[in-house]
């Protein structure tokens, strides 16, 4: 017996020996990078059927076999855009109190229901639409959409339930506001859009949040939750024919008002070195500094959607541009990256980086280089093939559940493009060069004229920032107004 542990431990430090000599072989080994990705599939999704109800709600089917689980999700083509100038956080707050209380059952009675089911149910706005969504087992889809009907056509705003809610909002708030990251955001929305729709944090303000009113809330809903602005999206596990039979059991008496629906359409202006601001957020307390380059740019429809998505893929993630100078090269932050975002009337794009407030100037500097060299400098094939598929990966990924499948699906259909697109989503990508990226940069991503918002202690980077950049404009964090785009409080004079 003695003698097997010896021949065991033998064998184990040998084998210990060898696995070290190996990890030492590779970290030695010329090859510092990865293989490259194998080459693109083109993945063929299954096809949509799609039928209107004669009160204009639009259903649309995904039939998915492989597991027995179906997700619907009920679109409502109006959000944040539509919240009044001084009532911001109304869309979103009338979309959470969904499944708080219809006028039959309570959120304690909603919650149980949907959990005997084993499903979910969650709602909750964006700025182009409003949504409420369930997953559940085929086997008990009937029952959770019957469940979904309910909340959205017959909700019923009750006053504890608002109050709950307001509370709950303003305490998320009001701990987000305390970070500098969340403050560059909201600031910077505010820079692009201005006193625009767009310009007010979705959530609401300190200030906005405890005027809403139940009045107000059952006003967004009676106008703008309606089947002729709707959509019905499910995917899974379920025929068309069901399906359809199953939407007009539930939603097909659902009437419109009659009232025709707002138009509303949002414009940002162009950005030019004119528009362009240098704005720091003083917040003495703070322990680092946000750092956030903000412009407008495309919106979803735009022909350049695909050049803009690979070029942010070129400068976001790990391996992307801003990330390894910042991070990797310097260590001067956790992470950096960027963001595309692709609305239905005006799109915009940021660059963001926290950092120790005494390098704020310098990660302000470095991030507007990056920008601008992704215009005029070189990009080669060997770095944009892997940058191509990471994106194309994080697309892969979420289609694999029926959650992802219909989110897709039902992002094409809100903002009108045709749903075949989803199967040239690879080729697409994959067509995009690097004179492509670089043009794109050139024309929608000129650093000239994006904004900086630096938020932190300007005691420790404001002199190195004014040295960079001419008429940069300060603001203390206890001054800051996000309900205007001035952004700043004004003083009553009595």
């Amino acid at each position: 017996m003695r003698s097997d542990y010896k021949k065991l431990a033998t064998f184990s430090l040998v084998a210990f020996v060898l696995a070290g000599c190996a990890i030492k072989s590779i970290a030695q080994s010329p090859q510092a990078t990865p293989p490259p990705p194998t080459a693109p599939h083109s993945p063929v999704f299954p096809k949509p059927v799609e039928k209107n109800l004669a009160n204009g709600l639009r259903v649309i089917v995904i039939p998915r076999t492989e597991m027995p689980l179906i997700t619907a999700q009920l679109l409502i083509k109006s959000g944040g855009e539509v919240d009044p100038a001084d009532l911001s956080g109304v869309s979103d707050m009338t979309a959470s109190l969904l499944t708080r209380g219809t006028t039959t059952k309570s959120a304690t009675q909603i919650a149980e229901a949907i959990e005997a089911l084993g499903g979910t149910l969650n709602s909750g706005a964006g700025w182009d639409q409003s949504s409420i969504n369930t997953n559940v087992v085929s086997a008990r889809f009937e029952p959770a959409l019957q469940i979904l009907a309910d909340v959205v056509r017959h909700p019923a705003f009750k006053d504890e339930e608002i109050e709950r809610l307001r509370r709950q909002s303003l305490n998320g708030l009001r701990a987000a506001l305390a970070t500098p990251g969340t403050i560059a955001r909201y600031v910077g929305a505010r820079v692009v859009y201005g006193d625009s729709a767009y310009g007010h944090p979705l959530g609401g303000t300190p200030e906005s949040l405890p005027r809403l009113k139940r009045a107000d809330i059952a006003n967004i809903h009676s106008t703008y939750y309606r089947p002729d602005n709707s959509i019905l999206v499910i995917g899974g596990d379920i025929t068309p024919a069901n399906a359809f039979e199953l939407a007009q059991k539930y939603l097909g008496d659902w009437e419109n008002p009659p009232s025709a629906l707002p138009k509303s359409q949002i414009s940002t202006s162009e950005s030019d070195a004119k528009s362009r601001r240098i704005l720091v957020i003083d917040k003495p307390e703070a322990g680092q500094t946000a750092v956030l380059a903000v412009r407008s740019a495309i919106n979803r429809n735009s022909p350049d959607f695909f050049r803009g998505i690979v070029a942010n893929s070129v400068l976001n993630g790990y391996s992307g541009r801003l990330n390894w100078e910042i991070r990797v090269k310097r260590g001067l932050s956790y992470g950096a990256g960027s963001a595309l975002d692709t609305r239905r009337w005006a799109g915009s794009f940021n660059a963001s980086a926290q950092t120790k407030n005494e390098s704020g100037a310098e990660v302000a500097s470095l991030t507007l280089g990056e920008i601008s060299r992704l215009a005029t400098g070189d990009l080669l094939d060997s770095e944009l093939t892997p940058r191509k598929a990471s994106l194309l990966g994080g697309f892969a990924r979420s289609m694999e559940t029926t959650g992802g499948l219909v989110g897709q699906f039902a992002s094409l259909a809100l903002y009108g493009i045709p749903l075949d697109e989803i199967n040239r989503f690879v080729a697409n990508v994959q067509a995009i060069k690097p004179a492509d990226v670089k043009s794109f940069a050139a024309a929608q991503l000129n650093a000239d004229s994006t904004s900086v918002i630096v938020v932190g202690d300007a005691r420790k980077f404001l002199p190195d920032l004014q040295k960079q950049f001419s008429n940069v404009q300060v603001i203390s964090a206890t001054d800051l107004d996000l309900n205007s785009a001035s952004l700043k409080k004004t003083v009553s004079k009595n």
